[in-house]
Formats: C-alpha cells, sequence, structure tokens
C-alpha cells in the first residue's frame, strides 16, 4: 500500500481555527495581536511570502503591516527601527524577511528583535530555551514538523527518529524538540558515513537539506513517517516544479504516512507562525500588567 499523503493545509486550518478564537479573547481585553513584516530591498523577492502571511494573518483574526525599507538602509537604521518597534506595546511580533541585501547580516536582525517579540523564534534565546523544553516561541518550522509527526497514530516515546539535517533553526530544534517528547533520536549531515543506515532504521525520518531527491524509497523502513521539510525548485519537462528533499514517488512506495511538498510542513509553518504571534500577545500582555502591578505596590 502506498503512504498516507499528511494533509498540511488541513493541519493548519484547524491550527489557525484554534487562534482565531484565542485572537478574538486578547482583542477583547484591548490586546489586538499586531505583526510587523520587515522586508529591505527588493520587495518582489519576499512578495509571496509576505501575502501569503498576511492572508493567513487576516484569516487568524491576527493584524499585519507589511513595511519595505530601501535598499541602501544601513543596518544601524534597521536596529533603530526594531528597538522602536521592540518598545511599541500595540506590535506584537516583528517578522524579518528574506533575502535581505549583502550588508544587512541577518542573523545580528534577529538578535536585535526582544525575545517576547521573535514570532518566528528565530533570536538566540528562543532557540536556547528550547534546550530547557521550553516551547514558547520555537522556530516556527521546526515546531511545524514535530506538531505533524504527533498528529500520526505513533507513541512518540522510545520512538526511533533520524534527523537528516543540522541547522540552527530547523534540523538542531527538532532533535531537541524530539527529545522533549521522549524519543530516540539519530542526527544526520554532511560528515554522516552513511545515512541510509540511520533512516532505515528508524520509525520516523525528518529531512531538511536543500537537495531534491536525495531520500529515496530504498533509504527508509517500511511504514516509517516521513516529515520532508526540503523546498527545491526544480526544472520539468512540464517546466519548473517545488519539490522537497525527498524522491516522492519511491518514498510513498514504503512510507507508511509522508508529506507532500508543497502541501505539507509549509501551511503549517505558517499556522505556527500565528500561533506564536498570540502567544507572544499573551507573554507581552502578562509582562505589562506584572509590570504595573509592580509600580502600584
Amino acid at each position: 500500500m502506498r503512504a498516507a499523503v499528511i494533509d498540511g493545509k488541513a493541519i493548519g486550518a484547524e491550527m489557525r481555527a484554534e487562534v482565531k478564537i484565542e485572537a478574538a479573547e486578547l482583542a477583547g481585553a484591548g490586546w489586538q495581536p499586531k505583526l510587523i513584516s520587515i522586508s529591505v530591498g527588493d520587495a518582489a523577492a519576499s512578495e509571496i511570502y509576505v501575502r501569503n502571511q498576511q492572508r493567513q494573518a487576516e484569516s487568524a483574526g491576527v493584524s499585519f503591516e507589511a513595511r519595505n525599507y530601501p535598499t541602501e538602509t544601513s543596518l544601524e537604521q534597521l536596529i533603530g527601527i526594531l528597538q522602536g518597534l521592540n518598545g511599541d506595546p500595540r506590535v506584537n511580533g516583528i517578522i524579518i524577511q528574506r533575502p535581505l541585501p549583502d550588508q544587512i547580516p541577518v542573523k545580528v536582525l534577529q538578535k536585535a528583535v526582544h525575545p517576547l517579540k521573535d514570532v518566528e523564534g528565530m533570536h538566540p534565546a528562543s532557540i536556547g530555551n528550547i534546550v530547557y523544553n521550553d516551547l514558547a516561541l520555537g522556530p516556527c518550522t521546526a515546531v511545524a514538523a514535530v506538531e505533524i509527526l504527533k498528529t500520526l497514530p505513533l507513541q512518540t516515546e522510545g520512538l526511533n527518529v533520524t534527523v537528516i539535517g543540522h541547522s540552527e533553526i530547523v534540523g538542531k530544534p527538532i532533535a531537541f524538540l524530539l527529545m522533549g517528547l521522549g524519543a530516540t533520536v539519530t542526527v544526520c549531515h554532511h560528515m554522516t558515513r552513511s545515512v541510509a543506515m540511520h533512516s532505515r532504521a528508524a520509525d520516523a525520518v525528518f529531512v531538511a537539506v536543500g537537495k531534491p531527491g536525495l531520500v529515496t524509497g530504498e533509504m527508509l523502513k517500511p511504514g516509517a513517517a516521513l516529515i520532508d521539510i526540503g523546498i527545491n525548485r526544480v526544472e520539468t519537462p512540464d517546466g519548473p516544479k517545488t519539490v522537497g528533499d525527498a524522491d516522492f514517488d519511491s518514498c510513498a512506495e514504503v512510507a507508511g504516512w509522508i508529506t507532500p511538498v508543497p502541501g505539507g510542513v509549509g501551511p503549517v509553518t505558517v499556522a505556527t507562525l500565528m500561533k506564536n504571534a498570540v502567544l507572544a500577545t499573551r507573554l507581552q500582555m502578562d509582562h505589562y500588567r506584572d509590570a504595573y502591578a509592580r509600580t502600584d505596590m
């Protein structure tokens, strides 16, 4: 039997429905969740992502404002802009759109976003908190991938999992998140001698490398779950096509469950961003209330 195709759009829609209820509650208390998107330079490079985020935000009851700054904007100016947004209680989340001009290091901007407004989960504090199993405002893609696994009829405690890819914002956080759920995790990377040896022993495989067709059916244990996080544009006889890091057809013949690309991890990632926006708003509301309570004492 072919693998069951995991419907990321349906999972994302369910998450957004829950977020919408929470967003309405916060708005009723005077805290309307609001996201600010920051892009620099050629807006066309991130236009599709921004438009998709805005559409998803509106459907989840989250306000969304996109700001684009000229290419010549300096790093110092952008840090000043972010500091202003950090101090504005009307702004609850900040998104740094990629790509950025060469003179703007993305990691510096991510560090400049206050951890309470880091809805992307990219701040070092947000990623570091995962080590302590504190999942508040975790990296969206990593959290989304693990949330997909949790929808499957698999016991995470003791589950053997192989993560292919060890990036700071996807592979490594996934490994820590899974360990927090009780899974036994192997992380493979470009120096791993035999990736297939590890992946064939796994009950679930996560792949996030950026190499189309890297994982094939012969690398999987029959019935395993395959969560494909890769996004690659390839040329086909029918024109350009978006594919993941797995060879879908051969993997679908072996796996028990598989995420498609597109339509798998992507929609859940955006829904996780909206969930983080609501959580960030609630955290900030509590922070300000505590601060006012201390000043009244």
